[in-house]
């Protein structure tokens, strides 16, 4: 009994929050977008969701019921569709309905951690955004009017505004702000507060809107841009991911660990050849069984990964302890980031923010994102796991902890101690290693751990201001095993 009672004890200190990050969710519905979004729903606990918007992209849009032919200005789907009324819509109720699953998984979901939000809290934050076309953005829509609203209030707190499909919805709450302010004279610092507190992470353009409105109108918004590094955990993933990491993402893991015998919300993932087919997208023929060999995007078994293109977007928010929710460049689960030529407010995935792949022997974009990947399937499918199991069933993360820091200084030539600490809520050992991250700050520092204890030998040609980042990975021996890490910036002086 005291065993049990000190295993308590330990696991809520190890899931105590403090402030999370705030977020609203905007979706086009695609496939991937329900994967991500139950995924998102697993995670919900790591951060404040504050909104879930339906809303358009160049790939699924509503129409606006009087026939009226829309051209893409997107110039790949203006040639693949050419003039549509309507394109691949799935309809504003897939939210609704996968939230009616998470009602049922809930109560099993708050035994492993209690800030999970409740399935009518989440409920009251659905809105229906701009849909009828790609990019339309006139009209005043319920969703952008919720958008505009938590912009506005009194919390300081940015709002990290997530574009899994376009970013017109946000744009008409950005342009509803700018129509109702702009002739005011404390125009200047209402844009600057919402500068401050909006961040955009995109995944690709969708539509053109933030290229024809957002950057002109509000330049000081932060964008986190992810045209590349989303590509590894999307539709062409067996291309691009390490042959090392497919394995997570295969039939035989995700069947198994993820999606059968997990519960009502997993159960209405989608993945290749469950026969599952979603309303509205006459394209989304991923799941009959006779058209997964020699697909698309290669050949396919049943239960194999479809794509999660939008997932890095929320990914970014879960503090695993790598430090980057506000250092894009820093890199973590939702990707790395190099700011932009001349613009500091936009932070790209391009060829600066490339990591070296061990497996190619080359920098590649993608491996920012693939590096962490099957720690992130693991992570996964213990939260799979909380949909049916009981805390003592199941596995939790562990915590690692470097007495020192999370951001010391050094001088060119020092050897500095670093002492780590771990602890686990399931009496599970941690095994740790270290590993400098050279792309992450301006070069490599030599590392070396002995017993919880890390050795770091700094250059002795670096100069002043330049930083070296080391990463402590502690993973536990429960299943799935779990990952958790502490990134240390050594600056030097």
């Amino acid at each position: 009994m005291k065993k049990i009672f000190f295993l308590l004890l330990v696991s809520a200190s190890l899931f105590a929050k403090g402030p999370l990050p705030r977020t609203i969710v905007t979706t086009d519905g695609e496939i991937d977008d329900v994967d991500t979004f139950i995924r998102m729903l697993l995670y919900s606990n790591e951060y404040q969701v504050e909104g879930l918007v339906y809303s358009s992209s160049m790939w699924h849009y509503k129409g606006d019921g009087k026939g009226t032919k829309f051209t893409s200005e997107m110039e790949m789907t203006r040639t693949m569709y050419g003039p549509k009324t309507d394109l691949r819509w799935p309809g504003v109720n897939w939210i609704q309905d996968l939230l009616k699953a998470y009602a049922q998984v809930h109560p099993n979901l708050i035994l492993h951690d209690k800030n999970y939000p409740s399935p009518v809290y989440l409920n009251s934050l659905v809105k229906v955004g701009n849909i009828d076309f790609e990019g339309e953005m006139e009209q005043v829509t319920e969703g952008s009017e919720w958008i505009r609203m938590k912009l506005l209030d009194n919390d300081p707190e940015p709002i990290y505004l997530q574009a899994w499909g376009g970013t017109n919805t946000i744009a008409r709450a950005l342009k509803s702000i700018e129509e109702q302010y702009s002739g005011e004279k404390n125009w200047a610092s209402i844009k600057d507060k919402i500068s401050k507190k909006a961040i955009i992470y995109t995944v690709m353009d969708q539509d053109a809107t933030l290229k024809n409105y957002i950057t002109g109108h509000w330049p000081q918004i932060r964008v986190f841009y992810n045209a590349h590094q989303f590509g590894s955990f999307a539709y062409p993933w067996k291309r691009i991911m390490p042959k090392a990491t497919q394995p997570y993402f295969e039939g035989t893991y995700m069947g198994p660990k993820i999606i059968q015998n997990h519960g009502p919300l997993l159960k209405m993932y989608y993945s290749y050849g469950d026969g599952q087919k979603q309303a509205g997208d006459d394209e989304h023929i991923h799941g009959d069984p006779t058209k997964i060999k020699n697909a698309q995007w290669g050949s396919f078994s049943p239960y194999d990964f479809i794509s999660e293109g939008d997932s890095p977007a929320f990914l970014h928010l879960v503090d695993v302890g790598l430090n980057n929710l506000n250092n894009p460049s820093f890199g973590g689960w939702g990707g790395r980031f190099a700011i932009a030529e001349g613009n500091p407010y936009r932070f790209e995935d391009n060829e600066k923010a490339a990591d070296f792949n061990p497996e190619t022997g080359k920098l590649d974009i993608s491996y920012s994102q693939t590096r962490w990947l099957i720690a992130a399937q693991e992570d996964f499918a213990a939260r799979a796991d909380w949909c049916v199991k009981s805390f003592k069933e199941a596995n939790h993360a562990p915590q690692i902890t470097v007495k020192e820091g999370m951001n010391v200084s050094a001088k060119a030539g020092a050897i500095l101690t670093l002492q780590v600490t771990s602890r686990d809520p399931d009496g599970n050992e941690v095994k740790l290693k270290v590993w400098p991250y050279p792309e992450a700050g301006i070069g490599k520092a030599d590392v070396t751990l002995v017993e919880g204890r890390i050795s770091v030998k700094i250059p002795a040609t670096a100069k002043i201001g330049d930083t070296f980042h080391v990463v402590v990975e502690g993973t536990d021996t429960g299943s799935p095993a779990l990952t958790r890490y502490r990134r240390v910036v050594i600056t030097l002086i």
